[in-house]
């Protein structure tokens, strides 16, 4: 992809900036990196301020369902790491057209090996608000390169908690999380993917778009969890499209619908699931029969959602790349 210019008569104070901005960023990552957002493994505690972890005080339903859950043997992550990886990224996506990484060829891989399985799984649907908007404000190729590494952003922090990118779809992208092995981490950590993701777009994506004069970007996320079939449309093993269908993603899809700008929704299945602590994160959302009216695939009666809680701590120095 060619480079976009921006070029003005004279420079303006945001431009200064910018150029600070951007010295700041390389020079902080050692020169910029093209990798994907940084993890470590040796961490006590996740750098994003409130992803909970239980503690001696949280009684022993809570240390019973770290110990289902493998608490201690969980990924941590450098929070501050995956912000200002992700504002490196879209700064060198504005300014030189950088071309991302393939994420969606694992999940790819994965199906082909699964068709016509019944596979146990949260799905998670993103959707970009505002679209529309930012088409009547900016270039075409510019907004190709935002939605492109909206997309793309998300799809790594869907990565970072061991889920599947299932595709792209317009300004909205898939996710999955295979819970086969464990439905109860499973759920917290595509519960606290969508958390990240909101912080990835307010702290990390934002601050640079804001550099460049362009309007913030908000998302809303849908997630729920249930049986998904994989299936395969045609006869090619290694061509056919593979796809996923079920009421899981349907649900998950009507879920999102219903978010307001930067809100997690999630179904009671997913809900169900979640360690005690993030529960305490969770509240029901209050709808009258003509706002909602699915019904639980168990119970019967109408199935219940809850909003959870942003992640209000934002880093001290990449939210804010002029420092």
């Amino acid at each position: 992809m060619t480079e976009q210019s921006d070029a003005k008569p004279a420079p303006t104070e945001k431009e200064s900036t910018r150029e600070l901005t951007t010295a700041s960023i390389l020079s902080d990552s050692g020169g910029g990196s093209d990798g994907t957002a940084g993890a470590t493994d040796d961490t006590d505690s996740p750098g994003g301020g409130d992803v909970p972890e239980a503690s001696a005080g949280s009684g022993g339903t809570a240390s019973v369902v770290d110990m289902l859950m493998g608490k201690t043997a969980e990924r941590m992550l450098d929070f501050d790491t995956m912000i200002r990886d992700t504002q490196i990224r879209v700064w060198k996506s504005l300014k030189k057209g950088y071309e991302y990484d393939s994420i969606e060829d694992e999940s790819d891989a994965y199906l082909r090996k699964n068709v016509l399985k019944h596979i146990e799984m949260v799905v998670m649907y993103v959707d970009l608000v505002g679209s529309t908007q930012m088409a009547l404000e900016i270039s075409p190729e510019k907004v190709a390169i935002i939605m492109s590494s909206f997309a793309q952003e998300m799809a790594y922090v869907i990565k970072q908690y061991n889920g599947y990118v299932l595709k792209f779809v317009g300004d909205a992208v898939i996710g999955y999380f295979v819970a086969e092995a464990n439905k109860l981490l499973t759920a917290d950590n595509a519960v606290n993917c969508a958390r990240s993701m909101i912080s990835v777009i307010r702290d990390g994506i934002n601050p640079i778009l804001d550099q460049y004069d362009y309007p913030e970007l908000k998302a809303k996320i849908g997630i729920d969890s249930g049986q998904s079939i994989v299936v395969r449309y045609g006869s090619d093993a290694q061509m056919a499209h593979v796809d996923l269908i079920g009421p899981v993603m349907n649900i998950a899809a009507k879920i999102q619908n219903k978010a307001d700008a930067n809100h997690v929704l999630i179904g009671s299945d997913v809900y169900d699931k979640l360690h005690p602590d993030t529960k305490k994160m969770c509240s029901l959302m209050e709808w009258g029969r003509d706002e909602w009216s699915y019904r639980s695939r168990k119970s019967g009666g109408i199935y219940s959602v809850y909003e959870v809680k942003p992640i209000d701590t934002q880093p001290s120095s990449p939210g804010h790349p002029q420092e």
